[in-house]
């Protein structure tokens, strides 16, 4: 076990683990519509969950959350992992944005945004991908805001923009400075109330396997917002965006090794009972195979993931480490849910267990917070300029 987890941690992951297990994941069928009944139970999960002292624990106490250390959350956050739902039951789906305005809103920005948010009242949603350039090259944006008075006039298109039907308001990146020197010095991050003219939510665009289906496009027609509306400095916002994802990819590594641990035990159990061809499954090499690379790809993802949230938390920006932990986990975390499936045999393709579902988001994971191809490029030209690899 790693050495941060002492007692205290123990402790609340054994917590959020009974929680998670015996509340959350026997009513995610219930949840899954996202129809008037799925919120009602959600949010009885929530008020279940404050109850229980699990709400937004890795929130900052100054801002009205549990304050844990960050790698008490992370390592709480492999158990949060365990059901797709989690983060929203337990609070820790606001986390980044909530820092984000910590870190950058004005004082006016953070009780108007900040405090309903934490205590999940409303819901945040950030804009940042657009459907004509390449999501992954951020600096191609083509959403403008132009500042005319005291007002900002946002214009453009964007998609994916999650939470977008049920969000209060959305942190919109757009280009505010084009002249800028510096390509990333061209954005600004600008706080946009979802009830504001001229945002439109065209649709809720269908995902394979995410959950909930409310990653919208959204066009923005002349919106104007308030002048103070800007989060952090102008030109800021490449900045913003960075300190809110680097964090959160941990967070998502942790989270996946949840879901393949969900996985894992489905596969021993399935292999433990079922009987074929003159003995039980777990007599057949092959199925031993699937067990012994399944658990070792878990342990190897669940060590440089913690070793990764090590070097960010002395301080370090710890690209090299997030970039693989980004790329590798991903892989493991399909590896060991379709074996999984491969071991239920018809009944893993079937929505009678979770592994349906649990792999389709899989297939999501190599794309969002960017994709595999590029977090390979980040760690292959730092290694290349002479930059030290982790072990070093």
């Amino acid at each position: 076990m790693p050495a941060e987890m002492t007692d205290e941690v123990r402790r609340r992951r054994t917590a959020m683990k009974e929680f998670i297990d015996n509340e959350v994941i026997p009513r995610e069928h219930e949840i899954e519509p996202f129809d008037a009944k799925g919120l009602d139970v959600l949010e009885a999960l929530k008020a279940e969950a404050k109850r229980r002292d699990l709400w937004a624990l890795g929130h900052p106490s100054e801002i009205g959350g549990g304050g844990l250390p960050f790698m008490d959350f992370v390592l709480l956050n492999e158990v949060i992992g365990r059901s797709e739902f989690g983060q929203l039951a337990v609070g820790s789906m606001s986390m980044q944005d909530s820092i984000m305005l910590q870190l950058y809103a004005s004082a006016e920005q953070r009780e108007r945004f900040l405090k309903p948010l934490v205590a999940g009242e409303i819901y945040p949603s950030v804009g940042l991908t657009e459907p004509e350039v390449a999501g992954s090259d951020p600096t191609l944006m083509q959403t403008s805001a132009v500042l005319e008075g005291n007002e900002w006039v946002i214009n453009g298109h964007k998609w994916f923009t999650s939470n977008g039907s049920r969000a209060a308001f959305v942190t919109a990146f757009a280009k505010t400075d084009p002249d800028a020197a510096s390509p990333y010095s061209r954005f600004s991050a600008i706080l946009v109330p979802t009830e504001t003219p001229g945002y439109e939510i065209v649709r809720a665009v269908p995902t394979m396997g995410h959950i909930g289906g409310d990653h919208c496009e959204v066009r923005y027609h002349d919106v104007r917002v308030p002048r103070d509306n800007l989060l952090g400095e102008r030109g800021q916002g490449f900045t913003i965006a960075q300190r809110r994802l680097g964090p959160g990819r941990i967070f998502h590594c942790m989270r996946w090794l949840g879901q393949a641990q969900r996985a894992f035990e489905l596969m021993v159990d399935r292999a433990n009972t079922r009987y074929a061809h003159g003995s039980l499954l777990k007599d057949k090499g092959e199925i031993q195979r699937y067990v012994a690379e399944s658990a070792a790809e878990i342990q190897a993802a669940r060590l440089m993931t913690i070793d990764a949230a090590r070097a960010m938390d002395r301080g370090e920006q710890a690209r090299v480490e997030i970039s693989m932990i980004k790329f590798s986990g991903a892989r493991m975390l399909h590896n060991v849910i379709d074996r999984a499936i491969q071991v239920h045999g018809a009944l893993g393709v079937t929505g009678d267990t979770p592994l349906e579902r649990m792999y389709r988001e899989a297939r999501y994971a190599r794309i969002y917070d960017g994709p595999d191809e590029v977090h390979r490029m980040v760690v292959a030209r730092n290694l290349l300029a002479g930059g030290a690899p982790p072990w070093a």
